[in-house]
């Protein structure tokens, strides 16, 4: 996610940009279409759950993110252009095909969603308000948690994660200022009192989420198209930070990342309807794409859950043919940090 402009109108139709400047394998898998490149890296291509939304009228667009499931196995989905009074939050029976709506507010442009293990709660994060907010799980009771500046700047929180204390890691995705990266990762205190910023510098940060052994983050940066590892120290503070994978997107970018049990990352992109699955190493693993017969009209796919325990994955993917649901197999089970984000 990126910059927004002001204006409730204008500000969510110009969210399409998102920029604003937004070898392993050997054998195929696929239900559909199984097809391997003479690299023998994977071609995953995912089949259609269903179409959750429409483009908007009011905004010209929509843009689904955040998938994330609740305890009750219900895939919640965020409409980061959903204008006020229109569902924002939607909750998708992923059996049944059907979906209903959650939550909505009048000003809200929410970008990901994620359970606290802390108290159970949802959290968004409203990127064109720098507010960070949180909900039942049913959708009601909705609070602000934080809001303000940071060091001194308000944040454009994008996406988020949460340790096992229920502590918040936000990706601010602030892109340049005077021809400097201004990006940042931040920790938020559980209570919500204390923010730290653990990183800076960042290229529009995006994507966030610890890796499979909770020693660190990856974090991918939507104008640089790459992702970086952030190692954490025992107090969840910065220990160190490398850039880890490079991302050969063309003209695709950077978008949201999950993490599966093996330590796999699954990178989502703006500007093509496929994600890219690379090892803790770096390794280019697998394509996940949608079928090109159904490809026409879809701009991108901004990130996935992976049924936690399971192997089968729901990526959200929009562009001007609607906002939809697709789903595939992982290549291994999902945990909490396969979960949105």
């Amino acid at each position: 996610m990126r910059r927004l402009p002001i204006r409730p109108l204008s500000l969510l139709a110009a969210i399409g940009v998102l920029a604003l400047t937004g070898c392993g394998a050997q054998t195929a898998r696929s239900t559909e279409d199984p097809a391997a490149d003479a690299r023998g890296q994977m071609t995953i291509r995912a089949q259609k759950v269903l179409r959750l939304t429409k483009v908007h009228a009011e905004t010209g667009m929509t843009l689904l993110e955040g998938p994330t499931f609740d305890a009750n196995g219900k895939l919640l989905v965020v409409d980061v252009t959903a204008p006020g009074g229109q569902p924002k939050v939607l909750s998708v029976d992923v059996r049944k095909k059907t979906s209903r709506p959650l939550y909505t507010d009048g000003r809200g442009a929410y970008t990901s969603a994620q359970f606290s293990p802390y108290d159970g709660r949802l959290y968004l994060t409203d990127f064109a308000h720098g507010d960070i907010v949180s909900l039942a799980p049913d959708g009601s009771d909705p609070r602000t948690f934080f809001s303000g500046e940071i060091d001194g700047a308000a944040m454009n929180p994008d996406d988020l994660a949460f340790d096992q204390e229920g502590n918040l890691y936000v990706s601010d995705s602030r892109g340049m200022s005077e021809g400097k990266a201004i990006g940042r990762v931040v920790r938020i205190d559980r209570d919500g009192q204390k923010a730290t910023v653990l990183a800076g510098g960042l290229a529009s940060p995006n994507g966030i989420s610890f890796d499979a052994d909770r020693r660190g983050l990856w974090i991918s940066e939507l104008t640089e198209n790459r992702i970086g590892y952030l190692l954490l120290d025992d107090k969840g503070l910065a220990a160190s930070r490398h850039t880890a994978v490079r991302v050969d997107g063309g003209l695709a970018q950077t978008d949201s990342i999950a993490v599966d049990a093996d330590g796999n990352l699954y990178q989502g992109l703006h500007g093509r309807p496929a994600m890219i699955v690379y090892s803790k190493y770096g390794e280019r693993l697998a394509t996940v794409e949608v079928p090109a017969s159904a490809a026409k009209g879809l701009q991108s796919a901004t990130n996935v859950a992976i049924t936690p325990g399971g192997t089968r994955a729901y990526m959200t993917v929009s562009g001007p043919a609607g906002g939809y649901v697709y789903a595939f197999d992982a290549l291994a089970k999902g945990t909490r940090q396969s979960n949105g984000g």
